[in-house]
């Protein structure tokens, strides 16, 4: 069974929320599920994971301090992370709030640590990972759902 873990940072619930559907589509994939608030997270858990999925609200097109500063820390546990599989995904007041490079951000994050990326090719929710537009509406929360999905599946390809 792969591990997945799904860090998140939310001030209003919206990210939250998100994340809560994409470790429901990871577990419904058949993987072991971590969620866990930055807040919570140690590098342990990262280390753990075969893959992570990152969520952030979106502050003037960038993840929040407190995504920002875990991507910081993680340094130490650099050459760990390498091979892993690798998500994001945002949430914004405004639908041109810059999610898109918010989860530029933490994919790039990811690329430096050498792990795979994955997106969504079938264009089926944003080309970079779930977005939502404040609380998540329906088919943000598909979006969540499917990113999860694919993280797990991806990972059981590489790991199992």
């Amino acid at each position: 069974m792969v591990n997945v873990l799904v860090i998140y940072y939310s001030r209003t619930g919206n990210t939250k929320a998100m994340a809560e559907e994409v470790a429901r589509g990871a577990r419904d994939a058949g993987a072991n599920v971590k969620l866990r608030s930055v807040d919570e997270v140690k590098l342990e858990d990262l280390v753990w994971a075969h893959g992570i999925i990152i969520g952030s609200p979106t502050y003037f097109g960038l993840p929040a301090t407190p995504i920002k500063k875990l991507i910081d820390e993680s340094v130490k546990i650099r050459g760990k992370l390498e091979g892993k599989v690798g998500a994001a995904f945002s949430s914004s007041f405004h639908r041109a709030g810059g999610r898109e490079t918010t989860m530029l951000a933490i994919l790039q994050a990811m690329l430096i640590h050498g792990m795979i990326v994955c997106g969504d090719p079938l264009s089926t929710g944003g080309h970079y990972g779930a977005a939502a537009n404040g609380a998540p509406d329906e088919q943000a929360k598909r979006e969540c759902y499917a990113l999860g999905r694919r993280v797990a599946e991806i990972a059981r390809k590489l790991f199992e």
